[in-house]
Formats: structure tokens, sequence, C-alpha cells
């Protein structure tokens, strides 16, 4: 069965070619990144009018890559939600025409039930239920999957996500965007003990997250320096700031695994190319003999071939959509 997948809820113009779930056939993806350096951000309005200017070449490519026609598919799937809403329009609106056109059924795909998703392209073995970390720049949430669409969320941050706090903190030390990564690199160089960083807690829940606290804990620490004309080592702040968020994430997560008796677990999100998190994370489940997956990097980023993944199984649910399909800004990952 072949899956047409298409992803445009952030900055990525994605689209790709999926066999049955598991094998990638093609996987196209036009990066905006460079445009939005400019600004230190995504500017959602731009992103929307590249992801317009993008999609036809985008998906025309996957097919050609993948040696097959529109008609070949058995599906086109798309991400519908959660994302930039303007971003997702043109997804979703894309998605709607070539589906009536060529007379496929459309498949409405959560963005993060695809990230979990791009863990089954580099895994064949890995089949739910399993507990999973999932972490991007606008999420933070530890999910038990109990089917290949079933979700249930266990754990989630009360405040920023994970991925938003590494930005937000490169973004105050002057690093260039997208910030979370530059500052994984420059962690690798720097001492994790230099700084003390706090690592808050939720009262009354044993897995949620609130990285509000460390954020501010790393501003303050940067402008207190600059009004007293202290130069910092970047690179142990960095570190120190990376061991401190991995810490947090870390810990909930082997928590929930114990007290739901989970032995497989997976990672997935953007965040989970940080060289911090995948290194904590592998030794403390060797030590705990618990198996953990993970996507490789090239898939850790937004792309069609996680949403071809998800729509497949979606598809198998009998989870579709008609010409009515609308984007979505916040949808639970439990929900459709």
């Amino acid at each position: 069965m072949y899956i047409l997948g298409i992803e445009t809820s952030c900055d990525e113009t994605a689209a790709a070619v999926v066999k049955d779930g598991r094998q990638v056939l093609s996987n196209v993806v036009a990066s905006q990144i460079e445009e939005h350096r400019l600004y230190g951000g995504v500017v959602p309005e731009i992103a929307s009018r590249r992801h317009a200017e993008a999609i036809s070449g985008v998906v025309a490519k996957a097919l050609r890559e993948a040696g097959l026609a529109v008609e070949d598919m058995d599906g086109i799937a798309v991400t519908h939600a959660p994302g930039l809403i303007g971003a997702l329009l043109v997804g979703v609106n894309f998605a709607k025409g070539l589906a009536i056109a060529a007379n496929k059924p459309l498949i409405p795909t959560h963005h993060l039930r695809s990230h979990i998703a791009a863990n089954f392209l580099a895994h064949p073995e890995l089949k739910p239920p399993f507990l999973c970390l999932v972490v991007s720049g606008g999420h933070s949430h530890i999910v038990l999957a109990e089917d290949y669409t079933r979700f249930s969320v266990i754990g989630r941050t009360r405040d920023d996500a994970a991925g938003e706090c590494f930005d937000k903190a490169a973004r105050a030390m002057g690093m260039p965007y997208p910030g979370g990564v530059a500052l994984d690199n420059e962690a690798e160089k720097g001492d994790p003990a230099a700084f003390s960083f706090p690592r808050p807690h939720v009262e009354g829940s044993r897995y949620d997250f609130s990285f509000s606290g460390l954020k501010t804990a790393v501003l303050n620490l940067l402008h207190n320096a600059e009004q007293k004309g202290e130069m910092l080592n970047r690179a142990d702040v960095c570190a120190s700031f990376r061991a401190a968020v991995v810490d947090m994430l870390t810990e909930n997560f082997l928590k929930a695994a114990q007290d739901t008796g989970m032995k497989t677990l997976v990672l997935a999100g953007g965040v989970s190319a940080n060289k911090g998190l995948r290194t904590r994370l592998t030794a403390e489940c060797e030590k705990k003999g618990l198996t953990l997956y993970a996507p490789p990097l090239s898939l850790c980023g937004d792309n069609g071939a996680m949403v071809a993944a998800q729509g497949y199984y979606e598809l198998l649910a009998g989870h579709t959509a008609g010409p009515d399909l609308n984007a979505i800004a916040s949808l639970p990952i439990d929900k459709l």
C-alpha cells in the first residue's frame, strides 16, 4: 500500500511516498531555515507564502523519485494539526484538491503522531504498545502508545516546551536560528557542572514538566553578567543548561516507564536529535535493561515520510476525511 504524505505545519515544505507504513520510497524537504534566520525565528506569514510557492514542486518531486504517479497512491495523508494555522492550510488545501482530483482517500494526520511514526521507518521491529517521549519546539509530552492510532498523554509541560526553552536560551546568547541546534553543538565543548541551574518539579504530578523557571534562571544569569560586565564561558553555560533540561526530561520519562511497567521506550520530535538527550537516555536505558528507540537524525525534523507512515495506520483504522477537512492550530494527540 502506497501513501503520499504532505507536511507543512511550520517552516518545512515536505512530501514523501512510503510503502506499507515502513519503507521510504522518497522523502523531499524544502527548507526555509536560511530565510527565517534573518528574523531570528519563524515568521508565520512568510512560512505560509513559501509553502504555497513550493508545495506543487515538492509533491511532484516526491512522486517522481518514488517512480510512481498519484494514481498509484492508496491514500493521501496530510498534517492537519497542530501547527501554524496559515502553514497548515496550505498543505491541507493542496491535499484536498489532489485527493478529489485523483479520487483517493484523504487522511488527516496529527503532527505528533507522525513524529512518533518516524521510528517505524527506521526500526521495522518496533510495534506498540510503548512509552514515548515527544520533545519539540512546541511540545513536551510523555505518551503511552497503546496502538498505532490510540494514544494517552500521561505527562506534559505546564508552560514552555523543552525545544522552546533551548531556542530562547540560545537567542539570549546571540546564537543563530535554529537556536536549539546551535546550543547543543556549543554544549559539547563545555562543562555541564560549571553552573547550577534549577530542576523544577510540578507539585502533585510525577510526570509533568515545567521549564519556565529554568528558562528564567538562564536569562537572569546572562543579564546579571552583562550588567556587571562579566564574561561567561558560553560553552559552559550551554552545557550546564542542557544538562538541566536533559535531567528533567529523563527523570520523568523513566519514572513513567517504571510506574507503567513499559520496557520499550521511544524518543521522538525535533529535540530527539539533541546529543545530550540521546546520550543520557541511551545510557540510562542500558543500565535499567530497557529498550530505547530513536529516529535517525534525518527523520527527527519535520518531513513527509513520517506523515505517510502514520497516514498508513490511520487509513487502516478507517480514519479518513472529506472535502470539509480543516486545519487546526492546537489539537491533543489523542484526538483526531
